[in-house]
C-alpha cells in the first residue's frame, strides 16, 4: 500500500520539472489513466476529453490510430488484444477469437505474431500502442513527466500473461512500478481497506475478461485467498452469442450498424 502514498503530483515551481505517479486500467474493451488526487482517484480525460480510451489498435501503411474503430479496407484493426497477450498460437480458440484475428498470424519463438502490412506485430507491442497513447495523455493534461506508473491486471493472469505486460510497458516507454491484481485494485478504489471487513468477494465482469477473488483484510493489507476466471469469457462473447442466436432464429444477418444498436 506504500506505493499510494507516492501519486500525488510533485510540489515544484518548474511546470516542466514536476513528476506524476499514475495508475493505468489497461482493459480488454477500454482502458483509462488516474492519478490520486486529494486522496481519491482522478482519471485523466482523453484528447476528446472521454474518461475510456477504447483499447483499439488500428494499423495503416504509414501511421498507427488508437481508440478509433476504423473499418476502412486500407486498415487492419486490432480489438481486444489483452485476451491473446502472453499466449501462443496453441492458446488460440479459432472459433471464439476469430473476432480478434483481423490478418494473418503465426507462430515465431512461442509468441503469436501478425502479418501487419510490411511488419510483424506481437500482441505486446499492440498493447505498448495503448500504453504509449494513455502516457502522451496523462503527459498533457498534467504537464509533466510520468516517473511511474502501476498497471492493473486479472489475477488469474500466468507468468507469461505478466511479463507480456511488463514488456508492453517497458516498450511504450513507461517506468512501471508494480502489476497491481485487478480486484485488489477495485478494493482500494471503493475504500474497503479502511472499512472492517475481514474478507470480500471482488466480482468483476468485463468486456472480454471475467475475475472473481476473495480477498482477506487486515490492517490495511489485501491477501488474495482464492481466485478463478475466464479470459475468454465477457460482454463480447455475450454480444456474440447473442448476435448469433438472433440471426439464426430470424434467418437473416446482422450489419455492424444493427449489432451496435442491439
Amino acid at each position: 500500500m506504500a506505493l499510494l502514498q507516492i501519486s500525488e503530483p510533485g510540489e515544484t515551481k518548474d511546470l516542466h520539472k514536476k513528476k506524476f505517479y499514475v495508475g493505468i486500467d489497461l482493459g480488454t474493451t477500454n482502458s483509462l489513466i488516474a492519478i490520486i488526487k486529494n486522496g481519491t482517484p482522478d482519471i485523466l480525460k482523453g484528447f476528446n476529453n472521454e474518461n475510456l480510451l477504447p483499447s483499439i489498435v488500428s494499423y495503416k501503411k504509414n501511421s498507427i490510430i488508437v481508440g478509433e474503430n476504423l473499418t476502412e479496407d486500407d486498415s487492419i484493426t486490432f480489438r481486444s488484444i489483452k485476451r491473446l497477450i502472453g499466449k501462443n498460437v496453441c492458446d488460440i480458440d479459432k472459433n471464439k477469437d476469430k473476432f480478434y484475428l483481423p490478418c494473418q498470424y503465426f507462430d515465431e519463438n512461442n509468441s503469436i505474431k501478425f502479418n501487419v502490412f510490411e511488419k510483424k506485430i506481437t500482441p505486446i507491442e499492440i498493447s505498448a500502442e495503448i500504453l504509449k497513447h494513455l502516457k502522451n495523455i496523462s503527459e498533457k493534461r498534467l504537464g509533466g513527466e510520468i516517473a511511474g506508473c502501476v498497471i492493473t491486471v486479472p489475477a488469474y493472469f500466468d507468468d507469461a500473461q505478466r511479463q507480456a505486460t511488463k514488456d508492453a510497458a517497458r516498450i511504450s516507454g513507461l517506468k512501471l512500478l508494480r502489476l497491481l491484481n485487478e480486484p485488489t485494485a477495485a478494493a482500494i478504489a471503493y475504500g474497503l481497506e479502511a472499512k472492517k471487513i475481514s474478507k470480500v468477494l471482488i466480482y468483476d465482469l468485463g468486456g472480454g475478461t471475467f475475475d472473481v477473488s476473495i480477498l482477506d483484510l487486515n490492517k490495511g493489507i489485501f491477501r488474495v485467498l482464492a481466485t478463478g476466471g475466464d479470459s475468454n469469457l465477457g460482454g463480447d462473447d455475450f454480444d456474440f452469442l447473442l448476435t448469433n442466436f438472433i440471426e439464426k432464429k430470424l434467418n437473416l444477418k446482422l450489419n455492424r450498424k444493427e449489432k451496435h444498436a442491439l
